[in-house]
């Protein structure tokens, strides 16, 4: 079959088209077709060299969706033909077949594409597990998703809205104020614009934000913290390098950073995550938006998009 190789760490020019062959699947693995990948952020992140345990050659990718071809004999959630998404891969998801644990295939509702489910794995289950493990949001509390236009930042507006809760969104474009809008927020700011932070803060009446998640706190993470609420935390998703910032806003507010990393949820509260979120899914009240598409051959364009701020959306690999 076709796959993405990389052989060696570097920019998106080491991804390349080559030929592997997958073995049937184990006891409890599944064996699926992929129609559709979902490029996260992290897969740049490994090509470029950031994992040094990730061995080489590899196939990137964690997210896909498509069909089941075959299934170990000690597998019982999923069956052959059957539509799923795939969150996590043991051979990697940029292929026209990839090879998972049980665990990490879930069943697609009928009423998402291919391509939707392809972005569910990453996005839906980082926004998950930041709100409500992360977070522990309450009732009524006041939430700032700083940049709120992208993949993750459109899963937590999603899951907001259908808590009824409150929320106040940002992002770099007009089209992505547009966006965050248009998926649940009260108000939406363009962190480009000088000023923003004051006119967000003032949605709250003066209160603060209980809640501010935060998608790059190597620049924002000390602008945020006296936007915070007595006791209010923010929960940091994303981040590209070091940060300063002046310990009394915290102190002040008895205030707390929290970070997060979907890598680290243990294998029963992913479960559970998916299943929640499948519960969404069904209702309508969370819908992946899909920006992009791209051949699988043409990889590499879709790493350099994947980066970019002006997106709006999921980009997916069609196979």
């Amino acid at each position: 079959m076709k796959a993405i190789r990389v052989h060696g760490f570097g920019g998106p020019e080491v991804l390349q088209m080559g030929d592997v062959v997958l073995g049937s699947p184990a006891s409890h693995e599944v064996l699926v077709a992929v129609a559709s990948v979902g490029v996260n952020p992290v897969d740049t992140y490994i090509r470029s060299g950031s994992n040094p345990n990730q061995p080489l050659p590899y196939t990137p990718g964690l997210d896909a969706a498509g069909t089941v071809v075959a299934v170990g004999s000690e597998v019982e959630r999923v069956r052959v033909g059957q539509r799923v998404y795939v969150a996590g891969s043991l051979t990697g998801t940029y292929a026209e077949a990839t090879l998972c644990r049980d665990s990490q295939v879930h069943p697609l509702p009928d009423n998402l594409s291919f391509e939707q489910g392809a972005a569910i794995g990453v996005p839906y289950a980082t926004a998950y597990r930041a709100l409500f493990h992360r977070a522990a949001i309450k009732p009524g509390e006041s939430i700032l998703i700083h940049g709120a236009s992208g993949c993750v930042g459109t899963a937590l507006l999603q899951l907001v809205k259908s808590l009824g809760g409150v929320v106040v969104g940002t992002a770099g474009t007009a089209i992505g104020v547009s966006s965050v809008l248009a998926n649940g927020a009260v108000r939406a700011f363009n962190h480009t614009v000088s000023g923003y932070l004051t006119e967000a803060h003032s949605v709250t009446g003066g209160k603060g934000f209980d809640i501010v998640f935060e998608m790059l706190a190597n620049v924002n993470l000390g602008n945020v913290l006296p936007l915070l609420s007595r006791n209010g935390r923010v929960v940091v998703i994303g981040s590209r390098g070091k940060v300063e910032i002046t310990p009394r806003d915290l102190m002040s507010r008895e205030a707390d950073i929290r970070g997060m990393s979907l890598f680290n949820v243990i294998p029963s509260d992913l479960q559970e995550i998916h299943r929640q979120l499948h519960h969404g899914f069904i209702a309508g009240a969370l819908k992946p938006i899909v920006a992009r598409r791209f051949p699988l051959d043409q990889a590499s364009r879709a790493h350099i998009d994947v980066m970019s701020s002006a997106v709006g959306g999921k980009i997916v690999i069609t196979t």
